[in-house]
């Protein structure tokens, strides 16, 4: 067999066998079979497996409880005791006996009564206790119902917060897209002033130090390309992320369309963003806390009542049994100036409250204003970064045909290349600065989730 033949069957042997390993193994090269998402796709998907998500959903089922556990002290308590007791006190000994039923007539002799013998007594007990007007309960379970709604106004700020974060994302891989196809192009032109160069070079019209210039142009593209795609890679993982996913992520080449309306439009949706809702009814339960401070000086009814056994033999026994209804009337009537501290108190927090409640309203005021003009920046910048755009195609084409005619010289070429190459970019920046200026803009606003056709509480 020929050598060189015998070589290459090897090389098929050895690639059949890394193909098939991979495949045994599960593993693919890098970039092969991506899960490829929608912008809506990757949205729902975010919000329904993203970490921070899913643990502020866990956080809101715990704030949710809170009303559980407020009520809970309305309802009646129910509670089981078994006790142990062995004493020669002459009291208790005395209603240990009676408890049990076996006092007899000798146990009123004065030296029982004063010495008697040790006395074991198992007491098995079953009590309630329930609350007929409980002032500082009704408040509470009030308390913990706006505070579970603004943990879930909170919650849905948190959604349209991963929103915007998947939403650059997904951009951000279009983006490292369009730099790698940015990329590409500067290595085909840098190729191609080579290949001028050395024909002008072979020929003997152009200088060797131009075909090395053009070398070294060529190389600084190819690295330029190395670090477009390491970007891109990095990107795919930064969106499987934020999905909750381990591995990359890809998206369409679809560019993106976002509808701007107008600025009052805003400023009015503004006023029901969730973050602000949130602290509007913060608001309301520093007034709350103000109210339990004065239902402090109100009394506490309800009733209670238990059923006994005893014996002094053994646990759960039953010599003797009793029971009680009670009806009870709490009032503290001097608690160390406690009530009168906490009603100061939560007058500095209602204050506390209100002034972050102005201040959250003119930041979010200032926020949508800044956001939209913004918008009108960005999309000025856009449009001068295509026109430069043009004019920087333009300019290379020129300078290239006086190259190739001898009229201009490698470093005029390699100028405009370098400015061709800029142009490119900057209209990829400004197109993805465009696009998250108004996606900050829907966020700032409030309006992100409705304007991606999320509905708030999925």
């Amino acid at each position: 067999m020929v050598p060189g033949r015998r070589r290459g069957k090897v090389r098929i042997i050895l690639l059949s066998v890394i193909v098939l390993a991979l495949v045994l193994t599960g593993t693919a090269p890098a970039g092969s079979g991506e899960r490829v998402v929608s912008l809506r796709e990757a949205l729902d998907y975010s919000l329904a497996n993203n970490h921070a998500i899913r643990a502020f959903s866990e956080s809101l089922s715990a704030e949710e409880e809170e009303v559980g556990i407020a009520r809970s002290f309305l309802l009646p308590k129910l509670r089981f005791e078994e006790r142990y007791m062995r004493t020669n006190n002459p009291t208790f000994a005395f209603m240990a006996k009676l408890n049990q039923a076996r006092f007899k007539e000798a146990d009123f002799a004065v030296g029982s009564l004063n010495a008697p013998d040790p006395v074991n007594d198992y007491q098995t007990s079953i009590s309630f206790e329930q609350p007929l007007f409980a002032p500082r309960a009704y408040i509470g379970i009030r308390m913990a119902r706006n505070s579970a709604d603004a943990k879930g106004n909170e919650f849905e700020r948190k959604k349209a917060e991963i929103a915007m974060q998947v939403f650059k994302a997904y951009l951000g891989i279009q983006t490292a897209k369009a730099y790698v196809d940015v990329s590409r192009r500067a290595v085909g032109d840098a190729k191609e002033h080579l290949r001028i160069a050395e024909a002008r070079y072979n020929s003997e019209t152009g200088l060797y130090s131009d075909k090395l210039r053009a070398e070294v142009a060529l190389s600084s593209a190819e690295e330029g390309l190395v670090k477009a795609r390491k970007n891109l890679a990095v990107a795919k993982r930064r969106l499987g992320l934020l999905l909750g996913l381990s591995e990359p992520v890809d998206v369409p080449e679809d560019r993106l369309y976002l509808d701007v309306k107008s600025l009052e439009y805003y400023y009015q949706a503004s006023a029901s963003r969730k973050d602000l809702k949130s602290l509007e009814t913060k608001y309301r339960n520093a007034g709350n806390m103000l109210k339990m401070a004065d239902a402090g000086y109100l009394p506490v009814v309800g009733l209670g009542g238990s059923y006994q056994l005893n014996d002094h033999e053994r646990p759960l026994g039953s010599e003797g049994d009793s029971w009680q209804i009670t009806a009870f009337l709490r009032w503290e009537i001097l608690d160390g100036f406690k009530r009168e501290h906490e009603r100061r108190q939560a007058k500095h927090r209602i204050a506390e409250t209100g002034e972050y409640l102005e201040g959250l309203k003119k930041e979010i005021y200032l926020g949508v204003y800044d956001s939209y003009l913004g918008v009108e920046e960005a999309e000025k910048s856009l449009s001068l970064a295509r026109t430069a755009l043009a004019a920087a195609n333009e300019g290379e084409r020129l300078v290239r045909v006086r190259y190739e005619n001898s009229l201009s010289t490698i470093v005029d070429l390699l100028d405009v290349q370098t400015n061709l190459d800029s142009a490119r970019a900057a209209v990829v920046e400004k197109e993805a600065a465009y696009l998250t200026s108004v996606a900050e803009l829907f966020y700032q606003s409030g309006t992100i989730l409705q304007d991606f056709g999320i509905n708030y509480g999925n």
